[in-house]
């Protein structure tokens, strides 16, 4: 390894390298499957682990991920893998393509036992494409993986999906490095709405999962965020600090939050604010828990001077919005 590769700052525990098959993408999904790769510091492969999960449900989109009930059936739970995930995931940087999905599914399994994921960070390789401005036409999977030679063999079996992004990753993270492009990194924040009495959510029945499968994440894309109507009230301009919130303003959300985004954001909406969709000099606030991340959002809010408050001081202001005069 030459000087500049061995003295770039390595997170000290490695990677673990992550996909979960999930039964859809609602915050009332669970897990079916789990594949792991870990890397050494310097993205060496040490080893990989495997395990489908009995959901205790309806397994979804077999279609896509191909784990029927009867597949599962004599699988352990999440709380029998519980304790061996952990020891794959502790200490490491969770790497996983979209991890905030990743993130989300593990945080609830363990939230529903009363436990925390062992992870403190976590790594996107769809940011991390993003940042290495790779020549790709998409960031899918797929198309990364193509793009660096690598060649799936089972899409959306967990552990192949897996090992197809630690190779993925291998080359990124050499590129980062000969680039001395700072890792985008993401601090993990638990989630504490699990959302089990959701009963509305939009992939709730198995009908209703056609649009809302794990497998896409892998390969595919994403269900659309859900439409709201219009803010009724004039934009009154940015948040002031030390002073309420007013109707009409323009709030970001960007990261992970404890509380479920989409319940966050309908609670922005029911208070007669705005839930904006991106920053610009127009945004009356951005809401954070990581101010010095590395999310499009945070940094735009840097450039424009965006004013920043996290989760928990804009659920403080929430509960009283002031109208415009």
């Amino acid at each position: 390894m030459d000087e500049q590769l061995a003295g770039y700052p390595y997170p000290e525990g490695g990677w673990a390298v992550v996909d979960v098959e999930t039964t859809g993408l609602g915050r009332t999904d669970r897990i079916v499957s789990v594949g792991v790769y870990r890397l050494d510091p310097q993205g060496e492969v040490l080893d990989h682990w495997y395990t489908p999960v009995n959901p205790e449900r309806d397994p979804g989109p077999v279609w896509i991920h191909g784990l029927t009930s009867e597949h599962l059936e004599g699988a352990p739970t999440f709380p029998e893998i519980a304790d061996t995930l952990a020891e794959w995931l502790s200490g490491r940087v969770l790497v996983a393509h979209n991890a905030l999905f990743d993130w989300s599914m593990i945080s609830r399994e363990f939230a529903r036992m009363g436990g925390r994921a062992p992870v403190e960070q976590r790594l996107c390789t769809i940011v991390l494409a993003r940042d290495l401005r790779l020549p790709l036409a998409n960031h899918r999977l797929g198309t990364l993986a193509g793009h660096f030679g690598v060649v799936p063999r089972q899409a959306h079996h967990a552990l192949d999906d897996a090992r197809v992004l630690a190779e993925v990753f291998q080359p990124s993270l050499r590129l980062a490095v000969q680039a001395g492009l700072r890792l985008p990194l993401h601090t993990c924040v638990p989630l504490a709405d699990l959302g089990e009495d959701a009963a509305a959510d939009g992939d709730a029945s198995p009908a209703g999962r056609g649009n809302a499968v794990r497998g896409a994440g892998s390969w595919g894309s994403y269900r659309p965020a859900r439409r709201r109507p219009a803010c009724p009230y004039p934009n009154p301009g940015r948040w002031i600090p030390e002073q309420p919130l007013v109707q009409g303003m323009r709030v970001a959300i960007s990261g992970d939050t404890a509380t479920d985004r989409e319940v966050l954001e309908d609670r922005v909406a029911e208070a007669g604010l705005h839930v904006a969709t991106s920053v610009s000099s127009r945004t009356s606030l951005l809401v954070t828990n990581e101010p010095n991340g590395w999310t499009t959002k945070a940094r735009r809010a840097r450039e424009v001077g965006t004013p920043v408050l996290d989760e928990a001081a804009f659920l403080q202001l929430l509960q009283r919005v002031v109208a415009q005069d």
